[in-house]
């Protein structure tokens, strides 16, 4: 029977790309799967994943100042699809009141999505389907650290 719970990933790396970066997401096996991002979202996610305080709120800073105000969280993003070498994702929301408590699904870029989890400090999962069709990038995460460029991968957002 096939399980499709879907995989807790982290940020495993951010290699720098001609036209952005490859932000590299693994579970704790061997399987690490490539988004290809702009500059301006990588550097945001970088910024989250090491703790820079920014001197005025950036975009999503933005978004996190709206979601506060609005009494809503980020429970969790997950990459939910690929298609035509595309990665889709979905931010859920959970907003609460004296009412209980509403989910909210947000369609999003995963660049977007990932730079928001790491703000929020909320898990990323990317759904099984997804991870079983994505190819493994391991080597190419690995060449990136190494700083060899010759047989970059190609961009995907």
């Amino acid at each position: 029977m096939r399980q499709m719970e879907d995989i807790k990933v982290s940020v495993k790396g951010i290699i720098p790309t001609p036209s952005g970066s490859g932000i590299f997401l693994g579970d704790n096996g061997e399987k690490v799967i490539a988004i290809f991002v702009d500059h301006s979202v990588a550097a945001a996610i970088t910024m989250f994943l090491h703790g820079i305080h920014k001197p005025r709120p950036l975009t999503h800073d933005l978004i996190a100042n709206i979601l506060a105000g609005l009494g809503a969280r980020v429970e969790k993003v997950v990459v939910n699809d690929l298609r035509d070498d595309t990665f889709y994702a979905r931010i859920y929301l959970v907003q609460e009141n004296e009412l209980g408590s509403n989910v909210v699904e947000v369609d999003a870029r995963p660049s977007d999505s990932i730079a928001i989890a790491l703000q929020q400090g909320c898990p990323i999962y990317v759904s099984r389907d997804v991870w079983e069709k994505a190819d493994d990038m391991s080597w190419a995460m690995e060449q990136g650290e190494r700083g060899d460029d010759s047989g970059s991968p190609g961009e995907t957002t």
